[in-house]
């Protein structure tokens, strides 16, 4: 099923520009797509969580509709640029889900700016650098501003090319993604810190082990002890490893809207 955005278009904000589009009516789900992909990323997902939110898909910093900008990508200025968004459109306070680059956003959103996250749902989205598999970080560091030619071969650049406003800035955006994929960080300790229920999802095969989705849900408190008949020894946070679901799949995968469904109708 697919659906027609209801209203889209640029919004300026700490001198950059950014596309949102709204699909769907109800209370604000904000989507965050993965490196270089834009809001149409989670294909068919997105018009199953319309049906019961109002979702606000952004293409992020120089991603898709949004064009290139002229400054460095770090995830904490993607947070402050998404917490402006987010204001703008008044929007108060939103349910955020991000998918592993909007992952790294959606969590520095949810530990710089806690006031406009309602419920925070991070799929494949590691507390720090090195839970990703020793792998994917090697080809991380592998990575650079000389792989924009031959990835201009991928579905990824398909889908800029289609709706970039310039495509020239191909390159821009590569080495943007690039520079930051190369940068360390650990944030356990300010993770460890939050206060609104999150959802950690994960596929049994994704780029991070299962391991590490478990921790980062027992970091929150999750998972320490026997629920009980009456659920009391239950937490807040939840956690969802979705089977035979890998890392380029997990974003279109059905189980993923499922288990996000699920997490938000809860009262």
């Amino acid at each position: 099923m697919t659906i027609t955005a209801t209203r889209s278009g640029l919004v300026s904000v700490n001198e950059i520009q950014l596309w949102y589009e709204v699909h769907g009516s109800g209370k604000p789900l904000v989507l965050l797509h993965g490196g270089f992909g834009a809001v149409d990323m989670f294909g068919p997902n997105l018009a199953a969580l319309a049906e019961k939110s109002q979702v606000v898909g952004l293409d992020l910093q120089s991603h898709g509709h949004s064009p290139a900008a002229d400054k460095p990508m770090t995830f904490e200025t993607m947070a402050d640029d998404l917490t402006a968004l987010i204001e703008q459109l008044g929007l108060a306070k939103v349910d955020l889900m991000g998918f592993s680059l909007g992952g790294g956003v959606a969590l520095r959103t949810a530990i710089q700016h806690p006031d406009v996250v309602d419920r925070l749902i991070l799929v494949s989205t590691p507390t720090r650098r090195s839970g990703w598999y020793p792998e994917m970080t090697a080809g991380m560091d592998q990575m650079g501003p000389a792989v924009a030619e031959p990835m201009m071969q991928s579905p990824m650049y398909a889908s800029y090319r289609e709706i970039a406003p310039n495509v020239d800035d191909w390159p821009r955006l590569v080495e943007q993604v690039t520079t930051l994929m190369h940068e360390d960080y650990d944030w356990t300790a300010d993770a460890a810190k939050l206060q609104m229920p999150v959802l950690i999802v994960a596929g049994d095969a994704d780029g991070l082990p299962p391991r590490h989705a478990v921790e980062f849900f027992e970091l929150l408190g999750g998972g320490r002890r026997d629920a009980s008949w009456d659920r009391s020894g239950m937490s807040k946070h939840r956690l969802a490893i979705l089977p035979g679901v890998t890392h380029y799949d997990i974003n279109v995968h059905p189980l993923l809207a499922t288990s996000v469904r699920s997490f938000l109708d809860e009262h």
